[in-house]
């Protein structure tokens, strides 16, 4: 992503790999009950073998999904990008946010994870959430400072 002039990056990142945990979790007992299944029908050979390849894809989509997302707030905008092959990106101007709301469910708290919704003007009906974002009071802190920024460019 090319940065404007004078724009200047407060918070970039993915989101946490605590944020998946749960989405391995369940693929790995997923990809156990598969074998189960596998080994009562065919062998314990067979049932290694599959479930092996599923815990593998089951990570590597994890990976991949994670790593394929990224976040980023400037003094100027904020940024998500989606996305490897096809790309989704999703921008707007920082002085558009008017509300930064955080959400944790108790899973998520648990994992120390949360979602960072922003509230921007305008009728857009798309959602502007930074999900499963490591410490989501951080990256309200950022966006609290680069609006400061915005309004007072002394404060950059």
């Amino acid at each position: 992503m090319e940065l404007h002039p004078d724009e200047r990056i407060v918070f970039e990142g993915h989101p946490s790999w605590r944020a998946v945990l749960s989405f391995y979790i369940g693929g790995i007992v997923g990809a156990a009950l598969i074998g189960a299944i596998v080994w009562l029908a065919v062998g314990w050979f067979a049932a290694l073998l599959v479930f092996a390849v599923l815990v593998a894809l089951v990570v590597l989509f994890g990976l991949v999904k994670r790593t394929a997302t990224s976040y980023m707030v400037s003094n100027q905008r904020l940024y998500i990008r989606r996305g490897i092959l096809a790309k989704k990106v999703q921008q707007t101007r920082i002085d558009r946010v008017q509300n930064v709301n955080t959400e944790q469910s108790l899973r998520e708290r648990l994992l120390r994870v949360g979602t960072v919704d922003f509230d921007t003007a305008g009728n857009d009906d798309s959602e502007f959430r930074f999900v499963g974002i490591s410490e989501p009071a951080m990256v309200v802190a950022a966006v609290d400072r680069a609006q400061a920024s915005v309004r007072d460019p002394n404060l950059a």
